[in-house]
């Protein structure tokens, strides 16, 4: 009977079951396949990890830039800084073409001066001294009886003699003489400068305390120190010998 029913089976009833035995062992294949594709992604939640662990913490981080506290200058230097950066804005005003003298002009105007008036001060800076006499004018400043550019041909010295009548708005108004005696240059300038300070206050007292602020009525007592006996220099020693 057996044979007899094998025998009856047509050849689509064998196709259909051969299909449905290769089913089985085809889906047992497909799947080896799927866990090799999720095996990667395993292996690189580790990577991730590690590359996390190596980035330095705060490395995406910007720098913050701490400038150093500058030391506080002197009234001397605050004058010298002062007079170089006027220097410097007059030769740039003079290369551009435009001479306008107002940009350090005084707030208010000065006070009128009695004609024939004048007034005394004296100047000191190291071991120069100064004895400046202001008068009614139009600006002329005479030092020694020589013209303030022949005294002092460096524009520095220059504009550090100008500065207290350039604050004051006393440039132009007032002619002044001078009479300076020892020191260097930069000494006789200082000199000059606080003389015209103190003379400018009797002139007007309202004006002290701008150029006290600015450093003109500061004496600057720094002067060289002397040699001592047994030294090369003030501080200086020679060089010690053991033998």
């Amino acid at each position: 009977m057996d044979d007899e029913q094998k025998q009856d089976e047509t050849p689509e009833q064998d196709e259909a079951q051969d299909t449905q035995d290769e089913a089985p062992e085809a889906a047992a294949e497909e799947q080896p396949s799927e866990e090799v594709a999720e095996e990667p992604v395993a292996e690189e939640a580790p990577a991730a990890e590690e590359k996390k662990k190596d980035v330095i913490p705060g490395a995406d981080l910007e720098p913050i830039l701490v400038e150093p506290e500058k030391p506080e200058l002197s009234a001397e230097e605050r004058a010298r800084l002062e007079a170089e950066e006027e220097e410097k804005a007059r030769r740039e005003a003079e290369l551009v073409g435009d001479e306008d003298t107002d940009a350090v002009a005084a707030s208010r105007a000065p006070a009128k001066i009695e004609k024939g008036a004048s007034f005394l001060a004296t100047g000191k800076r190291k071991s120069a001294i100064a004895r400046v006499t202001l008068v009614p004018g139009n600006g002329k400043i005479e030092i020694n009886k020589r013209s303030l550019e022949e005294f002092f041909p460096r524009p520095l010295h220059q504009t550090m003699v100008k500065q207290p009548l350039a604050v004051s708005g006393y440039e132009g108004n007032v002619d002044v003489r001078v009479r300076v005696h020892g020191g260097g240059i930069g000494g006789q300038a200082g000199a000059i400068r606080h003389g015209v300070a103190r003379a400018l206050t009797e002139i007007d007292s309202e004006l002290r305390p701008d150029l006290k602020r600015r450093g003109f009525l500061t004496r600057d007592a720094r002067v060289k120190e002397r040699r001592k006996a047994g030294l090369k220099k003030a501080r200086k020693r020679p060089q010690f010998s053991k033998r």
